[in-house]
């Protein structure tokens, strides 16, 4: 029996692991009085009693809570942006490689990827780590996303019955550039400037589509759509979590087809002059709750789908 404590529960990813834990008759959670939450004494006691902690909190209070770590003991496993460019954390994506994989079994402190980043790295680091794409490419990333990734605020927002017309639509934002994923973009995947990035909330409760469009002429040995995602299915051939899908070659590529799921899809689609590779996924899943608790059944020696729901 594993003692857990969530710091920061009542959030939208906290809320999901916690849901996650009723089925586990391995998990003890442990809960702190709402009168007590923000109370430093009382998380540091319960961060301290824990085998396992999950910081579902923005930067400045996960940073805090870190600092009242002090079992050596303890396994902090972090859902904010805080630590995922720090290279004394493990940065939570397994499938990435033996590195990533051997990184979160052994660490003591796991970096959650973020939602969009997720599906970035996701596509972006198999070119980089081949050699397929140089560090100087000019990558542009668009991302579809359900508005559950805007938290409370934004779900009550578009579920509010007199919201504005403009939420009936696609709405981009980060139109500065300045998008918190992209140093973990960048980082990760090795590049040596940040995407230009378009990511766009929509009026679907979550799911996620994240596409990296790429002329193959570019990339080194102009490969083939052929070769591309021969190139993919390699590397994702023994992953539970992130299958490759055939070329798609017509029809449509919804962002919400992945709603309620846990696990990653890979799709190519265009043709050898211009192709686009699109990550597919829910937000609230492989995107945040779902790897977070991945993570946690690598680091126990688990099969990485304990407990989550993936499809074939």
């Amino acid at each position: 029996m594993y003692k857990v404590f969530i710091d920061g529960k009542e959030g939208t990813t906290g809320l999901k692991i916690f849901e996650r834990f009723s089925c586990r008759k391995d998990i003890e959670i442990l809960e702190i009085d709402d009168s007590k939450r923000k109370d430093p004494d009382e998380r540091k006691k319960l961060i301290n009693s824990s085998d396992i902690t999950f910081l579902c909190l923005p930067d400045v209070a996960a940073k805090e809570s870190v600092s009242l770590c002090d079992n050596p003991q303890v396994h902090i496993i972090d859902a904010s942006t805080a630590h995922r460019t720090n290279p004394e954390w493990a940065y939570g994506f397994a499938e990435l490689g033996e590195r990533f994989r051997t990184a979160v079994i052994n660490g003591k402190r796991i970096a959650v990827p973020g939602c969009h980043a997720s599906g970035f790295v996701s596509l972006v680091y198999p070119l980089t780590e081949c050699g397929m794409m140089t560090p100087d490419y000019p990558v542009t990333c668009f991302s579809l996303t359900g508005y559950s990734g805007g938290g409370k605020k934004m779900i009550t927002e578009y579920q509010d019955t007199g919201r504005p017309a403009e939420f009936d639509s696609p709405r981009q934002y980060g139109v500065t550039q300045n998008h918190k994923h992209l140093p973990e973009m960048k980082y990760i995947t090795g590049l040596s400037s940040e995407p230009v990035f378009l990511p766009t909330v929509c009026d679907f409760y979550s799911g996620m589509q994240v596409s990296i469009p790429v002329y193959p002429k570019l990339l080194k040995g102009n490969p083939s759509i052929d070769d591309i995602y021969n190139m993919f299915c390699e590397k994702y051939r023994n992953s539970k979590m992130v299958k490759v899908r055939p070329v798609v070659s017509e029809g449509f590529v919804a962002s919400n087809d992945m709603a309620g799921r846990d696990d990653m899809e890979i799709i190519i689609t265009g043709n050898n002059d211009r192709c686009v590779l699109i990550s597919q996924f829910d937000n609230l899943g492989k995107g945040a709750s779902g790897a977070a608790m991945q993570c946690m059944n690598i680091m126990l020696g688990l099969d990485d789908d304990f407990g989550l729901t993936i499809g074939d």
